[in-house]
C-alpha cells in the first residue's frame, strides 16, 4: 500500500513537499522552500519527519524556488538519490540553486 504525506504547501501556497511511501521506496515530490512571512520562512529550518539519506528519489514538477529550493539542504543532510525532472527544470535549477 502507498501513502502520501503532505510536508508543505498545506494551508499555505509555498514549501511544496509531498512524501510518497511504498513498501519498497520513499519518493519526495518537490523539495520547495517556504516563502513569505518570517514565521513561514522559519519552517525551512525545521527537520523533515524523514532523514534525507532515507529518501530514495526526488521528482521535481518545475523549477520555482517553492518547488526546488530545499534541494541544497537535503543534499547537505545526506540525500544521495536520483532527481527526476524535465530538461528545462534541470537547466533552470542549475541557474537558481547554489
Amino acid at each position: 500500500m502507498a501513502t502520501i504525506t503532505f510536508l508543505g504547501a498545506a494551508q499555505t501556497v509555498t514549501g511544496s513537499k509531498y512524501l510518497l511511501e511504498t513498501p519498497t521506496s520513499k519518493v519526495l515530490v518537490d523539495a520547495g522552500l517556504f516563502q513569505g512571512l518570517k514565521a513561514l520562512r522559519e519552517r525551512n529550518w525545521q527537520n523533515l519527519p524523514i532523514a534525507a539519506k532515507d529518501i530514495d528519489a526526488i521528482v521535481l514538477t518545475h523549477a520555482h524556488l517553492d518547488h526546488c529550493g530545499y534541494l541544497p539542504r537535503l543534499v547537505s543532510q545526506g540525500f544521495r538519490g536520483r532527481i527526476f525532472c524535465t530538461a528545462g527544470t534541470k537547466d533552470l535549477c542549475g541557474i537558481i540553486l547554489p
